[in-house]
């Protein structure tokens, strides 16, 4: 997969504008673009801005890490590729209706048990004089990832044991599973479930994944080589 940590910035003129009361010394495109580049970094979804048919000209630091060689969708070149080709034409599609006719779909790209949710948005330029373009949002993998449940596990004081049964139980594990893999009884597990509800105020096990869920999206601190 190409480095698309030189894709050019976003600008002021691609999304959002500034605000009357902003210093006069961050009113720059140079300054701002990085601003939201740097935002958009920090999310924990996906995000890339897609000008002309399939041109790519910003991914996020998530995006750039989820779009593996596994992915439903690659760049290549700094240009998107479905790799099932029954997913080339609606994509493409999608895009192209963002863009020109500023409509919004909800795609699932890939097989049919391990794709993923695309969400293609139309980014208005009003009469700025840009080309139009579309934002693509990738849907999440999973429900709740590691660093969401760290975050909650730090937010409500959960010891270290706790926070590995909360990892495993928004993973899909099961008590009875979760107590085999480490060797103690269900009882046991279940104990320390009670004890995280009690600690949490969640009503049930789909109550306290739920709530982990709703936790921001965020990017862990060490990001490796795409930062």
């Amino acid at each position: 997969m190409p480095d698309m940590t030189s894709t050019p910035q976003l600008t002021r003129s691609a999304i959002g504008h500034r605000t009357e009361a902003e210093p006069e010394r961050y009113n720059s495109e140079a300054v701002l673009g990085r601003w939201l580049s740097q935002m958009l970094d920090e999310v924990g979804y996906g995000t890339l801005l897609v000008m002309g048919e399939d041109t790519v000209v910003f991914a996020n630091h998530m995006a750039r890490t989820e779009m593996d060689g596994h992915h439903p969708l690659q760049i290549i070149g700094n240009h998107l590729r479905a790799q099932r080709p029954n997913d080339v034409a609606p994509l493409f599609a999608a895009i192209q209706d963002a863009k020109h006719r500023g409509l919004r779909r909800t795609l699932r790209i890939g097989a049919p048990k391990a794709g993923v949710c695309v969400a293609v948005l139309p980014v208005s330029t009003g009469a700025l004089g840009i080309a139009p373009a579309a934002m693509l949002l990738l849907g999440k993998q999973q429900v709740c990832d590691d660093l969401q449940a760290q975050w909650f596990a730090q937010c409500h004081s959960l010891t270290a044991t706790e926070t590995t049964v909360l990892k495993a139980l928004c993973a899909g594990t099961p008590p009875t599973q979760v107590a085999e893999e480490h060797r103690v009884a269900v009882s046991t597990v279940r104990t320390q479930i009670s004890s995280i509800r009690h600690k949490t105020g969640a009503q049930s096990i789909r109550d306290l994944v739920r709530q982990v869920a709703l936790m921001p999206p965020l990017v862990g601190v060490l990001r490796g080589p795409l930062q």
